[in-house]
């Protein structure tokens, strides 16, 4: 894994908004930009004291020297990063890469789904199966059409791209399952599917593609603490066997995860979530009647 020294370590070199709860952290990590492989993740910490999240990449640029967060402010950690990253500061840690790529075989047609943050995960994988020479499909679900994001960067890489959004506001009407729909409805020899984003919409892509019998590729999520096999917390069920998302995945096959179980697992930490988020807000107020954060360290020239 790559840990480089120096002064701009893990420095935030680009920030974008894209609503209020979801924002894009580009940082500065050149040995990371050249290791990292579609469907792989990191392990983030924002400061010293702050709790290790992993975040799947979104995108590395080599020739930059960059990888690509995108990040929604859900929980206590996300939100205190949203405040706290800004361009010129750093991260305390920044593990990776973790996590088994993508296997990116042979197949000509693909199906690439991404719902809501799942979006951005999902783009590295399609820029991988075009790199192959993959007729790419893109399917793209939010839940209005002010929410999309990197349509942009997706028609550079598919050579079909399907947007949905729940209201109807922009492309089709619909759930990412409808899009699916579409595209097999139009394309018989459609070989392989990657769908990222939340349990249930994984779930339902999974569904979707069995009846026609598209191998379908789902990243999952669970809870993990350590990141190396070690701690058990991001233990998934699939087919008969018990696998560890942080050492055997991220990626598993859709039509063997136990998704119910995955998604009850998320629950089980949920009132500690909220305390924890309710205690921060708690301390943003209190910060904010102090005067400027100290804890938010500025990159050095």
């Amino acid at each position: 894994m790559a840990t480089p020294t120096g002064p701009q370590l893990f420095e935030v070199v680009a920030r974008r908004d894209f609503s209020d709860v979801t924002y894009l952290l580009e940082i500065h990590h050149p040995q990371m930009a050249r290791a990292a492989r579609a469907g792989q993740f990191v392990i983030v910490m924002e400061h010293e004291h702050g709790e290790r999240i992993p975040l799947t990449l979104a995108d590395f640029d080599r020739e930059r020297g960059t990888v690509t967060l995108v990040i929604q402010a859900v929980g206590k950690t996300t939100r205190e990063m949203q405040a706290r990253c800004q361009v010129g500061t750093r991260l305390h840690a920044l593990v990776g890469p973790m996590g088994m790529p993508s296997h990116v075989g042979e197949a000509r047609k693909v199906l690439c789904v991404g719902g809501g943050l799942g979006v951005a995960p999902v783009y590295p994988q399609a820029r991988a199966y075009k790199e192959h020479g993959a007729y790419v499909i893109g399917v793209l679900g939010f839940r209005s059409r002010s929410l999309v994001f990197w349509d942009d960067k997706f028609r550079a890489v598919c050579d079909e791209l399907i947007l949905c959004t729940d209201d109807g506001s922009a492309g089709l009407h619909g759930l990412v399952t409808a899009g699916i729909a579409d595209a097999v409805g139009r394309h018989a020899d459609i070989a392989e599917c990657v769908a990222i984003g939340p349990p249930v919409m994984m779930k339902g892509c999974a569904e979707a593609t069995r009846a026609h019998g598209i191998r379908t590729i789902v990243s999952l999520n669970p809870i993990m603490v350590d990141g190396t096999g070690m701690c058990g917390g991001c233990r998934v069920k699939v087919g008969d066997r018990i696998k560890f998302a942080c050492v055997d995945g991220p990626d598993f096959d859709g039509h063997q995860v136990d998704f119910d179980d995955l998604m009850f697992r998320l629950k089980r930490y949920a009132q500690s979530e909220r305390e924890a988020t309710a205690r921060f807000q708690e301390s943003c107020r209190m910060r904010a009647a102090a005067g400027p954060d100290p804890a938010v360290v500025p990159a050095q020239p």
